[in-house]
């Protein structure tokens, strides 16, 4: 990355502090979808041909692919994961590959990636979250007579089911989950603030 301003290469400490492929490698799969998405769009403005744009896929499938195979050789020196790919595509395919980066920064990719993983983590957990309502409620209907002591303030109070207690906890994970139709569900409201430009 310093190659232009400096004759030698950054001490190895220097170049520990800068780099972030060591973790955000795992955007890759949302840096790919981006890159597929931005070659499309430098297509339309006319700046990279349609041909240009076929190498460019099909080469970004094929990191991909390399990627999760454990094949693709990550390189700290090249600092991030964008680095890492658009590296490895111009050396495949060359000028195509270069182009790739006009109109955006690494700014650009850094935020792109993380709204798209972070939608995928939001729909992960939503998912996760109906599995343990489904689980719990399961739990309640097999101990419907059970008795249990109920807390006010971390002290024992009246005795309460444990399936009514169960179902509390349902409707607790509902209030976060976007799986359950609420408007006010936080994590469907996160979902819906990553939509806004």
């Amino acid at each position: 990355m310093r190659k232009g301003r400096f004759q030698k290469a950054a001490a190895k400490i220097a170049q520990r502090y800068c780099e972030s492929v060591s973790f955000d490698r795992r955007l890759y799969r949302h840096d790919i979808a981006g890159s597929i998405a931005h070659a499309a769009a430098l297509t339309k403005a006319g700046i990279i041909s349609a041909e240009e744009r076929k190498k460019i896929e099909a080469e970004l499938h094929e990191i991909e692919k390399e990627i999760e195979s454990g094949k693709f050789q990550w390189d700290e020196a090249l600092e991030d994961v964008h680095m890492n790919i658009e590296s490895a595509l111009t050396k495949r395919i060359g000028e195509a590959g270069a182009k790739l980066h006009t109109a955006r920064s690494r700014n650009d990719q850094v935020a792109l990636d993380l709204r798209l993983y972070v939608k995928e983590q939001i729909e992960r957990a939503s998912a996760l979250l109906k599995k343990l309502q489904t689980a719990f409620l399961d739990l309640a209907e097999e101990h419907v007579g059970l008795v249990m002591p109920g807390y006010t303030h971390l002290q024992r109070a009246q005795p309460i089911l444990f399936a009514h207690y169960l179902l509390g906890q349902i409707e607790a994970f509902a209030r976060l989950s976007a799986t359950n139709g609420r408007s006010s569900a936080r994590l469907r409201r996160a979902r819906r603030l990553l939509h806004r430009p």
